[in-house]
């Protein structure tokens, strides 16, 4: 059990506002000129409901995972663990120490899920917790630039921009149009989705 905190978002998005206006056929027309702050908006959107879906973080970005207590090993959610900033523990007076990073603990960035656990002949520090949040970990995570981003997220970033784009009206008068959109992002999403962690 863990609470998660953006701390750094990414500095920028997947897609440009130019990238996705000329997917949109809508750059040489001066009447789409207003709608740049709009289109700037659905990309951000666009790209947090294809993060928050597969559990993921694209664009390197800096998090806080919250736990209770220690647990044998710390999975480090959100995919593409670039690094460990820190990780810090609280005792029940409210006092905080932090552990030594290849001392203390040791991180493997393979795979898709990062996992830290004790050094060689080391354990987790035995303490009296916090009542809430005893153990923080900071971490960077992300697949890296904009151009580091798999081109199904692209795509499904697209999609999901030109169907709300399009599609100014409540969702059950665009509701054929909603299932296509549905289908075919979990069709391009899922294969990379993160689960049970």
């Amino acid at each position: 059990m863990y609470n998660l905190t953006l701390k750094t978002p990414p500095a920028t998005e997947p897609l440009t506002l130019t990238q996705i206006k000329d997917y949109l056929k809508i750059s040489d027309y001066e009447e789409y000129a207003t709608e740049d702050t709009y289109l700037t908006s659905l990309i951000t959107v666009a790209r947090e409901y294809c993060e928050d879906f597969q559990n993921r973080a694209y664009i390197t970005q800096v998090w806080e995972m919250a736990m209770p207590y220690f647990p044998g090993e710390i999975e480090i959610p959100k995919g593409n663990l670039q690094s460990i900033g820190s990780i810090t523990y609280k005792n029940s007076a409210g006092v905080t120490a932090t552990l030594a990073a290849n001392t203390d603990y040791v991180t493997s960035i393979r795979g898709i899920v990062g996992r830290v656990v004790p050094a060689y002949g080391k354990t987790w520090p035995s303490f009296t917790q916090f009542p809430l949040d005893a153990v923080i970990v900071t971490f960077t995570c992300g697949y890296g630039a904009a151009s580091d981003v798999p081109e199904k997220v692209v795509q499904a970033m697209k999609l999901l921009i030109s169907h709300w784009f399009h599609n100014r009206v409540p969702v059950d008068q665009a509701l054929g149009s909603a299932k296509e959109v549905e289908f075919t992002l979990s069709a391009l999403l899922w294969q990379d989705r993160i689960v049970n962690i």
